[in-house]
């Protein structure tokens, strides 16, 4: 069996933030916008940032202040501006 990686852990040098937003439920947001999510705990909310960076817990910070899920990012934008 070949373990597979998903797709989002292209790059394990990105940062993932970790924090409640203004409702209290825990996010996960990646610093790029490739993906995030929304969890009732913080243990849901780790592992899944430690699936979606290929197990790389020292690129998750959790922050002390309150974090709002934005999905709305262009990670190909992003992508474009560095590459520039």
């Amino acid at each position: 069996m070949r373990l597979v990686e998903p797709p989002s852990c292209s790059s394990t040098s990105t940062i993932v933030l970790i924090g409640r937003n203004h409702r209290g439920q825990w996010v996960v947001q990646e610093q790029n916008g490739l993906y995030g999510g929304l969890f009732v705990s913080r243990a849901q909310a780790v592992k899944y940032a430690l699936f979606e960076n290929g197990q790389h817990p020292e690129t998750i910070v959790e922050l002390p202040r309150e974090i709002e899920l934005d999905m709305g990012k262009s990670p190909k934008a992003n992508i474009a501006q560095r590459a520039a």
